[in-house]
């Protein structure tokens, strides 16, 4: 529970109306699961993160940056602390000749649509990525053959007391799925992409000729955090999953896709334990059928 004297801190660095207590995380991710978290907060401005942060650090308070939720599970019971909610409200894309410095909330799908828009290319694999840019460096987001990593060259940050940092490509560490800041208690507020001249016309259809796979191949019809499972080396989890005789199966709400065996997906009523009880399932079968540890890239929050 978040006490007044909390409250009234918090007021006076947000405005009220940016504060919401008891507020649904099911609401905020894109698996649509999720318990309350105590005292949602809407940012507008690294300067209200700033002060935020700092007062939170103070006072010992646990806190969580969100952007899109597009890849987390949040438990049932919802969140003890403070949610910082890094989006709507911190989504500017400016244009520099070929470099976009772009604020953490904007979605990456908005940034490589405006990138199409100045015939700028290198954000066209991100044209179907339903994450922030904020969430998207920090998990170096990435899809058919392109990853954040390849266009990012600064990245700026608020650590837990406050303190702005700037990390350049090199510093920021990225590998697959991660970066240097994925377990540091650092929010992206800031990231300056360089991108390169190319033809409208050309990166238009290539975000159309990606948009038709992602259609044919992903079950986006229904909610989920998209691809669960980090591709093993070697392999693809999807298929391993497959051919372990998974496909379409369920736990609860939860449901190992017929579309693609990657995702699982939440067919309208599943519980963050109905998830994590068929992650663990599949993980164990495919273990059993093919000696390959499955890791998840879901982000498990509670």
């Amino acid at each position: 529970m978040i006490s007044n004297a909390v409250l009234e801190t918090l007021e006076g660095y947000v405005p009220r109306e940016n504060i919401r207590l008891g507020e649904p995380m099911s609401r905020h991710t894109t698996f649509r699961i999720g318990g309350e978290a105590d005292c949602f907060v809407e940012i507008e401005n690294m300067e209200q993160l700033i002060q935020v942060k700092r007062y939170l650090q103070m006072i010992e308070m646990p806190w969580l940056a969100l952007g899109n939720g597009s890849n987390l599970l949040v438990s049932d019971r919802g969140y003890e602390g403070v949610v910082l909610h890094v989006g709507p409200r911190m989504q500017q894309i400016q244009v520099q000749g070929n470099r976009m410095v772009v604020q953490a909330g904007a979605l990456m799908a908005q940034v490589a649509k405006t990138a199409c828009e100045q015939g700028l290319t290198g954000m066209e694999f991100a044209s179907g990525i339903p994450g922030t840019m904020g969430g998207g460096v920090i998990m170096n987001a990435g899809a058919y053959d392109g990853e954040i990593s390849q266009v990012v060259t600064q990245v700026k940050v608020v650590d837990r007391d406050g303190n702005v940092l700037e990390l350049d490509n090199a510093t920021m560490e990225f590998g697959y799925r991660t970066s240097a800041i994925k377990h540091q208690p650092f929010t992206v507020v800031e990231v300056t992409l360089q991108l390169a001249p190319g033809e409208r016309e050309a990166i238009q259809s290539r975000m159309e000729e990606l948009a038709a796979k992602r259609r044919e191949k992903q079950p986006l019809e229904y909610p989920s955090a998209g691809s669960t499972f980090k591709r093993p080396e070697g392999y693809y989890a999807g298929e391993l999953i497959m051919k372990s005789g998974l496909r379409g199966f369920q736990i609860g709400g939860a449901r190992v896709s017929d579309k693609h065996c990657g995702f699982i997906i939440n067919t309208g009523k599943a519980t963050c334990e109905d998830v994590r009880d068929l992650i663990a399932h599949v993980q164990e079968r495919v273990k059993a059928c093919f000696g390959v540890e499955l890791e998840t890239e879901v982000i498990y929050i509670e």
